[in-house]
């Protein structure tokens, strides 16, 4: 018995109402998934800026298949020396010039990104391969660039560029391999900084926070 026009139609709206569930499920299940792995903050900054929930997906899809590609390695030890001293030295310029500390502790940070195997780009680029392994970090990685962006237009205060270092010191510490830098205190003489300094740089690392530096 051949099926009637009737039950083809029927047929057709049931796998049309199936399809439209399975992809409803779909988009929820990408959304949660992105959500978590980039934030809430992330996630609701990049939509209002898209203005549409499927291009700020696509936005963050497209990161996570870019930063697939990239190489990323750990710090060895005399990278660690090295960006310790560059960073030791921006902390000590603050009390007389925290302007120029700030700008040298961006620009280590921005260095050693590099050397890890980050974009060597703008701010931009840099944050946005941040975001999709290292969330919070990233995070604090934009507080002090913002501040920063104040402080050049005229808006921001001393006080906002210690907290901008602060921001700095949470991804710097997360670059030197987890917990290996210095107390994030600006207030120490400049001989305990480097005494700390030379201590942070030959502290030995643990395989299990360079494996997820390295992640």
């Amino acid at each position: 018995m051949e099926p009637t026009q009737g039950t083809v139609i029927s047929l057709l709206l049931l796998l049309s109402v199936a399809a439209l569930i399975l992809f409803a499920v779909y988009r929820s299940r990408r959304t949660t998934g992105l959500r978590e792995r980039f934030g809430d903050a992330e996630y609701d900054r990049i939509l209002e800026h898209r203005g549409s929930r499927a291009s700020a997906e696509a936005d963050l899809v497209a990161r996570k298949r870019s930063v697939a590609k990239l190489v990323l390695r750990p710090l060895d030890a005399g990278e660690r020396r090295h960006f310790t001293n560059r960073w030791i030295a921006a902390k000590s310029r603050f009390v007389d010039n925290p302007r120029l500390a700030v700008g040298d502790a961006d620009a280590a940070i921005g260095a050693a990104m590099a050397a890890c195997g980050y974009p060597i780009g703008d701010f931009n680029s840099r944050y946005e391969a941040l975001t999709v392994r290292h969330r919070e970090v990233a995070r604090h990685y934009r507080a002090g660039h913002d501040i920063v962006l104040k402080h050049a237009s005229g808006e921001a205060s001393t006080g906002d560029l210690r907290q901008a270092m602060i921001h700095f010191e949470v991804l710097f510490e997360e670059l030197l391999a987890y917990g290996y830098m210095i107390d994030s205190n600006l207030r120490h003489r400049n001989a305990n900084v480097a005494f700390n300094a030379e201590a942070a740089a030959n502290a030995p690392v643990s395989r299990k926070k360079i494996a997820a530096l390295a992640d």
